[in-house]
């Protein structure tokens, strides 16, 4: 008797990871997601070039969709949710939105995060001004091919602010955790804008820089020392208009004065939020979610991705805010977990 498949809900870089992983040991995965495109928001959400390889996200997480999709052993519901999953480890019936029932050995969630909505931090001008933006918006410009380009104009903007930490580290607006991707991204970004545009200005306005690991001297010194980009510690107060350029206002923290500074072109660095559909998703798995709002994980150190309920597993964003690599990394860890439970079940060996 065949061991039975594993669902795979979520097809972002980990649980496109987690599918392949799968196949490439001979298991069988149903991928369920619930866009009609594969690829998560490297792909929905049009990213450029991803840290830190460098690569474009249409040709990297482009390739991860082409393995998985064309894959014998994976089936992939598009357009789909999972209602509900019945059953315990090793014998879970998974009912689906679009009708149709699967049977699964174990499920992974990969089901991500949702970019933070810069409508929430209004005194910052999104939404009130055509030229703040997010560094999402940066990224579909770099990546459409039209360039860094102020959205009211057209026009090349000559001076550009990036302020960190829109929608992390934010008590006031219930958003206490870091991001932990912005600071790199953003150092990427101001790279980008500078390679593109020399005789651009770019500043960016920090609490604090975490570009954590090797990632120190590859993005904050290298955009400092080879591309110039300027850092300054403050705290914002907010951003408005003159007429003619936006103001950023606030106050530079190391030197406690002031600042009242033009600009063309203001990019919010946005945080990564909990998936909006997750207490849907908490609900149909029988799964915990952690007091943020992502979904929690298990409590035995160096579990592979478990959850509070036993044969369903998480990987990537879907636990917290997560980088694209470690993503991958834990949709891999995940499979193979998920593997070695539904292969136990075929032997009739599950064991606690």
């Amino acid at each position: 008797m065949s061991a039975p498949s594993v669902l795979v809900v979520g097809a972002g870089p980990a649980g496109l990871a987690a599918a392949h992983a799968l196949a490439s040991v001979g298991e069988r995965a149903i991928v369920v997601e619930k866009e009609q495109r594969l690829g998560g928001a490297p792909i929905l959400s049009g990213y450029a070039r991803l840290v830190p390889s460098g690569e474009w996200a249409k040709d990297a997480i482009g390739g991860m969709v082409a393995r998985v999709d064309s894959h014998p052993l994976v089936t992939v519901h598009r357009g789909c949710t999972v209602e509900s999953l019945a059953g315990d480890a090793g014998a879970f019936t998974a009912r689906l939105s679009n009708g149709t029932s699967v049977e699964a050995g174990a499920a992974i969630l990969a089901t991500g995060f949702t970019h933070f909505d810069s409508v929430n931090k209004p005194e910052w001008g999104f939404g009130t001004y055509p030229d703040v933006v997010t560094t999402t918006q940066v990224e579909q410009m770099i990546s459409s091919g039209r360039g860094i380009r102020c959205p009211s104009d057209g026009r090349k903007p000559e001076r550009v602010a990036i302020l960190l930490c829109v929608g992390s580290r934010d008590r006031q607006i219930g958003r206490e955790w870091c991001s932990k991707i912005c600071c790199t991204v953003s150092c990427n970004i101001a790279m980008e804008i500078r390679e593109e545009l020399p005789d651009c200005h770019v500043y960016i306005y920090y609490m604090d820089i975490r570009t954590f690991g090797l990632y120190e001297t590859k993005y904050y010194w290298q955009s400092q020392e080879q591309f110039k980009v300027k850092y300054i510690k403050a705290r914002i107060a907010e951003v408005t208009s003159n007429g003619e350029k936006l103001v950023v206002k606030g106050e530079d923290t190391l030197v406690n004065r002031p600042i009242t500074i033009p600009f063309d072109m203001v990019v919010h660095a946005i945080g990564m939020d909990p998936n909006v559909d997750n207490k849907r998703i908490a609900s149909a798995f029988g799964v915990e979610l952690q007091q943020h709002g992502y979904i929690a994980k298990g409590d035995a150190y160096g579990a592979l991705g478990e959850t509070s309920r036993p044969g369903v597993f998480v990987a990537g964003a879907a636990t917290g805010p997560e980088t694209i690599d470690d993503s991958i990394a834990q949709g891999k860890a995940a499979a193979m977990a998920a593997f070695a439970l539904v292969n136990r079940v075929g032997r009739g060996a599950l064991t606690a």
